[in-house]
């Protein structure tokens, strides 16, 4: 794609510079966490985490890793802005959200550093899309330290099934036991229904 093939011009004056070949891909991981307007960006040598908090007390993050990328450049760690989820995320699928059967929507972002927007270069079959979203001032995000010395119980399982567990829940309970355990069954919950 000729768009991926192109440097910009001074490409060491960019904090940060990044090509896909798939945008839809980001798109998707972004979609995933995209309950808050604003998003938080933490790009280091190993990839870019996007943190959406609600309230100091929910928090979500996607980290895309740099080997995702076809290319990727931190000039200073950490490169740190805030934006704006919802216009970022219709500037990825301004081509749309479904492919036409062998195109693949291709992006080169570039942020030059505080005070600069983030620069999107959308290429598709030939068609190229600039986007120059502001960034704000990054907010500080909570620091979740899960010491893993202290961690007595984990449960990897997939999303699916504890969600089908959950919809078989009693709306109308107060209560929700969750219980987990060294020995069987190691993970069960119970629910108390209203009194």
């Amino acid at each position: 794609m000729p768009l991926l093939n192109q440097q910009i011009q001074d490409e060491k004056d960019y904090s940060l510079v990044a090509s896909l070949d798939n945008v839809r891909n980001l798109s998707t991981i972004l979609k995933a966490i995209h309950f808050r307007e604003h998003a938080t960006c933490f790009a280091t040598k190993n990839g870019i985490k996007v943190t959406v908090e609600n309230a100091k007390c929910v928090q979500a993050n996607a980290f895309i890793q740099a080997g995702i990328f076809q290319e990727f450049q931190v000039q200073e760690e950490p490169v740190t802005f805030r934006i704006n989820l919802t216009v970022l995320l219709d500037c990825l699928s301004i081509f749309g959200s479904s492919p036409m059967p062998g195109t693949l929507t291709a992006l080169r972002m570039c942020y030059q550093g505080y005070g600069y927007p983030l620069m999107l270069f959308l290429e598709e079959g030939g068609v190229v899309t600039v986007c120059k979203l502001n960034t704000q001032e990054p907010e500080e995000t909570l620091d979740f330290d899960f010491c893993s010395t202290n961690v007595i119980n984990k449960i990897i399982l997939q999303s699916e099934g504890l969600r089908e567990a959950f919809s078989e829940l009693d709306m109308t309970s107060e209560v929700l036991q969750i219980t987990m355990s060294p020995d069987k069954p190691y993970f069960r919950y119970l629910k108390a229904v209203q009194l």
